[in-house]
């Protein structure tokens, strides 16, 4: 990472952390796909005392920002959002946008009652969220890599946090799921480590998604979600390899590219 990565409180080699530990939260099933064979791990939730307009909480933080410039506004949170998710250049050399590159302004991807993703209407309580797709196109005995970026700015902390217990319970209500009507993630499983946790220091909460991809026609490939809350703020990235990229391969792009977002934050709202 650059010099300007420096202000978070730790490396992005720690994010795989809570990937690696997956593997032992996992069971082998009959045909081979990864399933979650335990609860996951207890998180911390921002008690009622907790301030939601300034981003804080009575839990322990990984960042304390400005109030000041912690958005208020829908239109504050579109410009931060925009400018923390990742553009295909932020991905590494060689990422293109994918068509189309990114998503329809004031909605967010929601996970219906048939494990379907769909796009809807920002709820209340959402300021903006803005989600950009890159590849990597094939190449040097490799298949195109697929990554999506996405940040979403809450009206509170609460908020924020909420986002992040839907995450894992998306998991174990949809095991598998339907991103297009021609591909499935399948043998899902999840671990939310928060602030703290497990040498956990790079976020407020933290959730790792990890499981196969199918598309139309094709062998399954590694895939992996993950997501980081700092403060009002919700990032994630998704990684689906093809022939020959590796699970680790794949958590380390992902990585870097959910530490680089947090940095970007904590840029953004430190007090200058």
């Amino acid at each position: 990472m650059k010099d300007n990565a420096r202000g978070m409180r730790g490396s992005w080699v720690t994010l795989l952390v809570a990937g690696s530990l997956l593997a032992g939260c996992s069971a082998q099933t009959d045909d081979g796909a990864s399933r979650q064979s335990g609860p996951p791990s207890a998180r911390t939730s921002p008690s009622a005392g907790a301030t939601p307009s300034d981003g804080s909480s009575a839990a322990a933080s990984v960042f304390t920002p400005d109030a000041s410039l912690v958005p208020r506004t829908s239109k504050d949170g579109r410009r931060l959002a925009e400018s923390v998710v990742l553009a295909p250049r932020d991905w590494g050399q060689g990422f293109v946008a994918q068509d189309p590159g990114e998503s329809t302004p004031g909605t967010w991807a929601v996970l219906n009652e048939s494990c379907r993703w769909q796009r809807e209407t920002l709820p209340h309580g959402v300021l903006a969220s803005a989600s950009r797709y890159s590849r990597l196109p094939a190449g040097a005995g490799k298949g195109a890599v697929e990554v999506t970026a996405v940040a979403t700015v809450h009206a509170s902390a609460l908020g924020a946090d909420e986002q992040l217990s839907t995450t894992l319970e998306e998991v174990l209500r949809c095991p598998e799921q339907r991103p297009r009507s021609d591909e499935r993630i399948t043998g899902l499983m999840s671990l939310g480590t928060p602030f703290g946790a497990r040498g956990q220091e790079y976020g407020d909460d933290y959730v790792v998604e990890a499981g196969d991809y199918v598309g139309s026609g094709g062998a399954a490939q590694p895939y992996r979600w993950m997501v980081a809350r700092l403060g009002t703020v919700v990032v994630a990235v998704s990684v689906t390899g093809a022939k020959g990229n590796t699970a680790q391969e794949l958590e380390q792009l992902g990585s870097k590219a959910l530490a680089q977002m947090l940095t970007r934050i904590e840029q953004r709202l430190k007090e200058k």
